[in-house]
This record gives C-alpha cells, structure tokens and sequence, in this order.
C-alpha cells in the first residue's frame, strides 16, 4: 500500500510516517521546503517538494506518489502566530486543503483521504455540553480555527458533492516527542532540560493564562487513530480525536517539575494572556472509539516525561522542530 503524507517533516507527520511503515505501508513525504538529510525518518521512503498552494504542484504531489491512502498533515498550525497574519493562515490552509483534495479527485479518485483538522474548530461550549461530540456548531475563536473549520467544511464537500472517499478529524491538543516549542508542554520541556544542562538549581518559567483547561493526547495515540479511521472510518464523517478529560495547564508545568530537581517558579506575563483564550477545550471520543475501538492509551505522565526525556537528549546543541 503507498501512502502519501502532506507535512511528512512536521511534528505529527514524523511520527505517522513511522506507524505507517510499520504498518507495512509503503510511505511517500510531501512538503514545502526540501528535505536536507537528517529531516525525515527513514520511514519516509520518497520525498516530493511541493508548495500545495498552487494546485498543479498539488497535482504533480499526487501523480509521483499514486497513493492508495492521503493524510493531509500540511498547514500553517500555531494559534499564537495564526493572530500574527490571519490571511496568510487562512489562504495557506484553505488552498492547501482544497488543492490536495481536488488532485486526488484528478489523478487519484479511488484514494481514501484524511484532511487533519483540529477541537480549536468548536471554540466555546457551555460545561453543560461538555465534553464536546461532533454535532457540536462550529464557533472558532482565533484565525487558525477557522482556517481548519474551513478545510473541514471543504472536506465535507469533497465528500459529498464529488463522492470523494475523505475521513475529517478533529484533533485536540496533542503533544509528545519531537515538537516545537510554539506549543506548551515543549516549551515548558525544552525550559527545564536547558536550565538542567547548564547546571542551574532553579528556574522561573514565564506564562500566559495557566488557568486554561485543555485536552491534551499523546501523539502516538493521534496517529494510531488516524491510521484506524483510514481502516474504519465512515467516508463524510468527523471524528473528534481527544482524551476526553482536560487539565489546567498548571497540571503540565507542575507534571514536568515531578520529573526534575530543579526548583521551579512561574511568573505570569499579562502580554502573554490572549484575548480570545477558551477557558476549556474537553472532547468526547465515544464516536471514534465505536467506530474503531480506538482509546487513548498513553497517560499524560507518560506524555511529559518522554517529550522532557527527548529535550534532555539534544541540550546543548541546536534543534531545529
């Protein structure tokens, strides 16, 4: 089996790539920049260079590869940075999504397809309605929401107006090994593993709102998941890809200080407090888990202490995630 994976190089890709192999499947990269070595697994056993905003590189993605199976990982992913230049998120995700999609219609029509999009898409909900299932309305509360409630909308088109074989997900906050430290469990990681390395006995971490409610998975329970909706999934459909419980992210500072000596302080930075910030984000995974049997089975301890385990690993030289 040939899967194509968009943003093979990122974070989530990197790790899909090697489930994917590991599956037996044989698996092609795609992304925008090339590849110097070193950046991809060795999972990953073709690469294409491709910028998916423009529709014929899409095309061109998908012919080289002749895949059986598409999961659409590619996009401009920060809510923080997505405030920076709202259009440029919202024309990069959009195009992207709705380029892929329309190339494999073109060139490869018999491919199931999975466009990743995110729990940001549902914004605030009343603790009644917690935790959140897919019926929920769509009320994105910063420009990457709507930039992925859109690409999930198009996706929901594709299936229905095209008979496009698509699968959407709506994954909540993921984290785990090998991410960038735009995103908080890696930020608070990499903090921790430098102060260690360079002999410090204490450490103030400055924070936005560590009062928010989050639901955090590991990203190897992600991309379990997204290999099992593309095995089980019902073709139109959304499934919501979460834990199903959420934390304050004063749990993830206070989780990662358990695995260290250091004394640890916080200092909250009023700048650092978004406007927008939804108080709680909890999801319900009811329809993936009858779908697919799928649960998470990575606890959120495990989570902390292997993405710290992975900082400690590469303090002291450069990293680029």
């Amino acid at each position: 089996m040939r899967v194509l994976i968009t943003g093979a190089g990122g974070f989530v890709g990197r790790h899909l790539a090697d489930l994917c192999a590991g599956e037996g499947a044989t698996v092609v990269g795609c992304g925008r920049d090339a590849a110097p070595p070193g950046s991809l697994p060795a999972s990953v056993a073709d690469y294409v260079r491709a910028d998916l905003s423009y529709v014929a590189e899409a095309s061109r993605a998908v012919r080289r590869a002749a895949p059986e199976r598409v999961l659409h990982l590619a996009a401009s992913a920060s809510v923080a940075a997505s405030w920076s230049d709202p259009a440029a998120v919202l024309a990069n995700n959009l195009s992207s999504t709705a380029n892929v999609l329309e190339a494999v219609a073109s060139v490869a029509p018999g491919a199931r397809v999975l466009v990743a999009c995110s729990g940001e898409q549902y914004g605030p909900v009343p603790a009644e309605r917690l935790p959140v299932t897919e019926d929920e309305p769509l009320r994105p509360q910063n420009p990457y929401a709507v930039s992925k409630a859109s690409a999930d909308l198009l996706a929901g088109f594709y299936a229905d107006a095209r008979g496009l074989d698509v699968v959407r997900t709506r994954a909540f906050n993921h984290a785990g090994p090998g991410q960038a430290t735009a995103y908080v469990v890696s930020s608070f990681a990499r903090q921790i593993a430098a102060a260690e390395a360079a002999g410090e006995t204490r450490l103030e971490v400055v924070t936005g709102n560590l009062s928010v409610r989050r639901d955090f998975t590991d990203v190897r329970d992600v991309v379990r998941a997204y290999w099992l909706l593309l095995e089980r999934g019902t073709a139109g459909e959304a499934y919501n890809v979460c834990s199903g419980e959420s934390v304050p992210v004063a749990d993830i500072l206070a989780g990662l200080g358990v695995h260290s000596e250091l004394e640890i302080a916080q200092r909250t930075d009023p700048s650092l407090v978004r406007a927008h910030d939804v108080m709680e984000i909890r999801g319900s995974h009811s329809k993936l888990t009858e779908a697919t049997g799928w649960r998470p089975e990575l606890p959120l301890a495990r989570t902390l202490r292997d993405t710290l385990d992975w900082w400690r690993e590469r303090s002291g030289r450069e990293v680029s995630v």
